[in-house]
C-alpha cells in the first residue's frame, strides 16, 4: 500500500509540473512533509467545509465539493449512498443559510438563494419556504426553522457527515489515482515474473532441443554403427571403471549408473506434452478475452478440414523439425526480453499483422476466423473481437492513417473492411468471379485507397501452384468502389505480394513467374519491371531508405535490389536450408523488415524463423521454435518486437534484447 501511495504522489507531482501549477506543487510538498498517516483525514475535509467555505461564504466552492462527492458514486448498487449524501447536502446548505443569518449577513442569504434557487428547487420542493427566511424578523423563533438554529442539530449534522466520509473513504472505496498506481505496480511485478519464466522456458527449450538432437542422431545411425557407438561407450566406461577399481579395490556406483543410462534411450524423450486447449504442461499461456462479433454479411459456417489435410500438416511439421536439427546449429538463438503466446485459434495460422500503432494484433486462421487482440495486459481490450468469414483468410492489412480499419481478403473473392471501434463490417466487397483468390491487400500510407491482388484458380500441389492469372484493382476507401485496374499485360501471372513506398506514389508487386513490377500510382501505369528470381517471388518489401527493394523467392533466396541501378543486387542470402518446399501446401513464405531496417525476419515453413542482419557482418539469429511450421511473420512498427504465426494454431509475440 505504501508503495502504491508513493507512486500516486509521483503521478500527481508530474501532472502539476506539466501544467505549471508551481504554487500548488509547493503547497503539496509542504503538506506531504507534515503528513504522517498517509490515509484519508476526515477532519481536514470537515474543516474545509465548516471553517472555510461556510464562514467565508464561498457557496460555489461548497456546492462544487458536494457535487464531486456525488460523482464518486455512479453504479446502481450505490443508490443508498447517493440518497444519504443528498440528504446531508441539503442539511449542509441549510446550515450555510443559518450561519449567515446568525452572523447578520442577510445579504449573503439573498445572494445564495438568487444564484442557486433553480438548483435547490430541482432537488427538493421543501426548499420553497426558505426563500422567505431572509425577510422573517426572528427566524430562530419561527416553528418551521427554529430547530436549525439549535446547537444539537449542528452537532448531529457534523457527526453524521463525519461518519459518512469515514465509512466511505476508509472502507472499500479507493481513489482512482491510487487504483492506477496499484494496477501499474501489479503489471510491473507480473512482467518481471513473466520475464523470469520466459528465461527459464528458454533454458528448458534449449535442453529439450539438445536431447531431441541426440535422439535423432541415434535413431538415424545404422544398427551396426549404434552397436559400435554403444560398444565404444561401454569400453571406455569399463576402462575407467577398471582404473578406479585398481585404485579403490571397488566399483564406482556413479559410473555404473552412467553406463546403464546410456544403454537405453526412452522413445518418448523430448516430446512436448500438451494439456487442455493445447497449453503446454511446462507452463501456462494467457489467452486474452475477446468479444465475439457476428458479421451480418459473413457466413458463420467454418469449412471442415479432412483427415488428409491434417495429416499433411503434421507430416510437414515433423519433417520441418527434423530439418531444423540438421541445419540450424550455427545460428545463435535470440535473447528474449518477454514473450506472449495467443492460443485462441483452432486451425493453422494463415496471416498475422500488427496494427499501425502496434497496440493491436490481427491474426487469421485457415478456418476463416480472424481474431483481434492485445498482447500487453496494460492495454485496453475494447477492440478485441472474433470475426467469422466463412472462407480461408489469405490476406490482412491495417489502414495505417487512422488505425481503425482492418482489411480482410478471403479465398472466395471477399474483401471485408472491419471497423475495430464500431466492431462491425463497414463494407463487404467482392472481386470478379474470374479472380476469386485475394492473395494480398495493401493500404496507401497517404491516400484513402487500397490495392487488391486477386488471382484466378487452377489445379496445383501447393498454394502458389493453385493460382493462375492476376488482377490488380485500386479501391476508393471513401466510396468503397473500384477506381481502376492496373495494367499487367495479357494473361499476367498471379501477383503474390504488394508494397507501397512511404508516400504511396510507387507500388511494388511480385509475381509467380519471378518478376517484380513497379507502378506509378498517380498515372496508374507500370513504370518498370525485371526478372528477380528463377522461381515464384512470394514476398516483396521496400528497403529502409527506399533506394532498394527486398524479395524472397520460393527457393529460399533473398535479394536486395537497387532501384537506382536496375538489376543490381546489393545484398543477398540463401535461406534454402531453412526452407521446406512441402510447407507451401499450407502457407506462402514471407519476409518482414524491422522499424530500423536492419533485421529481416523470414518465414519459410520451418518451426523456426531466421533473422538476418541486413546491415553488419553477423550471419543471423534464429527464433525460439514453435511446435509446427511458422506460417506468418511481422515486425512491430516502432519497437524490437516481432510476431510469428504457426501451423500449431498459436501466435507468439516476442520482444528481443
Amino acid at each position: 500500500m505504501m508503495e502504491n501511495m508513493q507512486y500516486a504522489e509521483e503521478l500527481l507531482r508530474e501532472f502539476l509540473i506539466f501544467r505549471g501549477f508551481t504554487n500548488t506543487l509547493q503547497t503539496f510538498e509542504t503538506e506531504l512533509s507534515t503528513d504522517i498517516g498517509r490515509s484519508f483525514q476526515v477532519d481536514k475535509i470537515l474543516d474545509l467545509i465548516f471553517s472555510v467555505y461556510i464562514p467565508k461564504y464561498q457557496a460555489d466552492k461548497l456546492i462544487s465539493l458536494l457535487n464531486f462527492f456525488k460523482q464518486c458514486f455512479s453504479s446502481s448498487s450505490e443508490v443508498l449512498l447517493i440518497s444519504t449524501l443528498s440528504k446531508l447536502e441539503v442539511s449542509i446548505l441549510r446550515y450555510y443559510i443559518v450561519h449567515a443569518l446568525q452572523s447578520g449577513r442577510q445579504d449573503k442569504v439573498v445572494e445564495f438563494l438568487g444564484a442557486n434557487g433553480n438548483y435547490l428547487l430541482q432537488k427538493r420542493e421543501d426548499w420553497m419556504p426558505w426563500f422567505a427566511i431572509p425577510y422573517i424578523k426572528n427566524p430562530n423563533l419561527d416553528p418551521q426553522f427554529y430547530v436549525y438554529f439549535s446547537k444539537e442539530w449542528f452537532d448531529a449534522l457534523l457527526l453524521s457527515f463525519r461518519n459518512f466520509l469515514s465509512e466511505i473513504f476508509n472502507g472499500t472505496r479507493i481513489p482512482a489515482l491510487l487504483k492506477i498506481s496499484t494496477e501499474k505496480n501489479a503489471v510491473k511485478h507480473l512482467k518481471n515474473d513473466i520475464k523470469q519464466l520466459n528465461h527459464k522456458l528458454s533454458q528448458l527449450q534449449a535442453l529439450l532441443e539438445t536431447k531431441e538432437a541426440e535422439i535423432f542422431r541415434l535413431r538415424n545411425m545404422s544398427p551396426a554403427a549404434q552397436d559400435s557407438s554403444m560398444l565404444q561407450d561401454t569400453s571406455s566406461i569399463s576402462d575407467l571403471s577398471s582404473e578406479n577399481s585398481s585404485k579403490d579395490n571397488g566399483g564406482n556406483p556413479r559410473i555404473k549408473d552412467f553406463s546403464e543410462a546410456n544403454a537405453t534411450v526412452p522413445s518418448h524423450l523430448g516430446e512436448r506434452i500438451l494439456g487442455p486447449n493445447n497449453v503446454d504442461s511446462s507452463g501456462s499461456s494467457s489467452v486474452p478475452q475477446e468479444s465475439k462479433c457476428e458479421l451480418g454479411s459473413c457466413s458463420l459456417s467454418q469449412p471442415p478440414f479432412g483427415n488428409d489435410e491434417a495429416r499433411d500438416d503434421l507430416q510437414i511439421s515433423q519433417a520441418a523439425s527434423r530439418r531444423d536439427m540438421l541445419r540450424e546449429e550455427e545460428f545463435p538463438e535470440i535473447k528474449v526480453d518477454f514473450q506472449e503466446t495467443f492460443l485462441g485459434h483452432t486451425s493453422p495460422i494463415s496471416r498475422c499483422r500488427f496494427s499501425a500503432s502496434g497496440i493491436n494484433v490481427a491474426s487469421a486462421s485457415m478456418d476463416g476466423t480472424v481474431r483481434i487482440w492485445t498482447y500487453d495486459s496494460s492495454t485496453p481490450t475494447s477492440r478485441n473481437a472474433t470475426i467469422y468469414c466463412g472462407a480461408e483468410i489469405m490476406s490482412l492489412d491495417w489502414e495505417c492513417r487512422s488505425d481503425r480499419l482492418l482489411l480482410i481478403g478471403t479465398a472466395d473473392g471477399g474483401i471485408k473492411a472491419w471497423n475495430v471501434d464500431a466492431k462491425r463490417v463497414v463494407c463487404d466487397l467482392s472481386t470478379t468471379t474470374e479472380f476469386p483468390s485475394v492473395l494480398d491487400l495493401k493500404c496507401s500510407p497517404v491516400e484513402p485507397i487500397f490495392v487488391s491482388a486477386a488471382a484466378s484458380r487452377r489445379h496445383g500441389s501447393n498454394k502458389l501452384d493453385k493460382v493462375g492469372f492476376a488482377s490488380l484493382t485500386v479501391w476508393n476507401m471513401k466510396t468503397w468502389k473500384a477506381m481502376t485496374v492496373l495494367p499487367l499485360g495479357e494473361d499476367p501471372p498471379a501477383i503474390t505480394s504488394l508494397c507501397f513506398n512511404h508516400n504511396g506514389k510507387i507500388l511494388a508487386a511480385s509475381a509467380i513467374d519471378g518478376m517484380i513490377h513497379m507502378f506509378d500510382m498517380s498515372a496508374g501505369l507500370q513504370i518498370t519491371g525485371w526478372p528477380a528470381h528463377d522461381s515464384a517471388v512470394s514476398s516483396v518489401l521496400f528497403g529502409p531508405d527506399e533506394t532498394s527493394i527486398f524479395s524472397l523467392g520460393c527457393d529460399g533466396k533473398i535479394f536486395e535490389w537497387s532501384l537506382q541501378n536496375q538489376g543490381q543486387v546489393l545484398w543477398s542470402r540463401d535461406c534454402s536450408r531453412f526452407c521446406y518446399p512441402e510447407s507451401l501446401k499450407i502457407c506462402r513464405h514471407e519476409i518482414a523488415l524491422d522499424a530500423n531496417g536492419r533485421r529481416l525476419l523470414v518465414t519459410s515453413g520451418s518451426v523456426r524463423s531466421p533473422i538476418y542482419q541486413v546491415q553488419g557482418h553477423m550471419s543471423g539469429l534464429r527464433t525460439l521454435p514453435h511446435t509446427a511450421a511458422i506460417t506468418s511473420v511481422d515486425w512491430h512498427p516502432t519497437l524490437p518486437i516481432f510476431i510469428t504465426g504457426s501451423a500449431d494454431h498459436s501466435v507468439r509475440v516476442t520482444s528481443i534484447l
